[in-house]
């Protein structure tokens, strides 16, 4: 299975934080990527500065025939046209879409314009990105590493109190 991560701390021009986060996953439809699972949304500070706006995180699932390099250029596409800039590393944005696991590869790719390591190299140390992935895949084990996600959560750096999951109700008071 092929695991991403989808996140946005700002509004764009098509919407707020939970409405770029949908059209991203409705552009990778349109692509023909089948989207398995979605996890619930989670907010979190940003990261490495708790001052920026916070972050709204999922995990989903999902089934393509795309190569991890093809997969991140499709990614990459779809950052930009919820209005992703790339600017400074750790900046605020609309739209952030992470490859977490591709099928349980270990690997790093280089091509003229794209580099990728799989498993994401950073996932382990995310708050935002473990929590919703063991909600949606709670037996997974890093490709990696092999220890399974419930280890990895547990060694989180960041408490668990630094990570909300939202209820339908957090999510009405958000969205006007």
């Amino acid at each position: 299975m092929i695991f991403l991560g989808i996140g946005s701390n700002l509004s764009s021009s098509l919407g707020d934080r939970f409405k770029n986060i949908e059209l991203a996953i409705s552009y990778l439809k349109q692509k023909n990527i089948t989207i398995v699972k979605k996890s619930s949304y989670y907010e979190s500070f940003s990261y490495p500065d708790k001052n920026k706006p916070k972050f709204i995180n999922i995990v989903i699932s999902i089934k393509s025939n795309l190569s991890p390099i093809d997969l991140m250029s499709l990614l990459i596409s779809t950052e930009e046209k919820i209005e992703r800039k790339r600017e400074k590393k750790n900046d605020p944005r609309t739209c952030d879409i992470d490859i977490i696991d591709y099928n349980g590869k270990v690997l790093s790719l280089n091509n003229e314009s794209l580099s990728i390591t799989l498993p994401h190299e950073n996932m382990a140390y995310r708050n935002f990105v473990l929590h919703p992935l063991k909600e949606i895949c709670p037996n997974w084990v890093h490709p990696d590493t092999k220890k399974n996600i419930d280890v990895l959560i547990k060694d989180l750096k960041t408490p668990n109190n630094e990570i909300t999951k939202l209820t339908q109700n957090d999510i009405n008071s958000y969205v006007k």
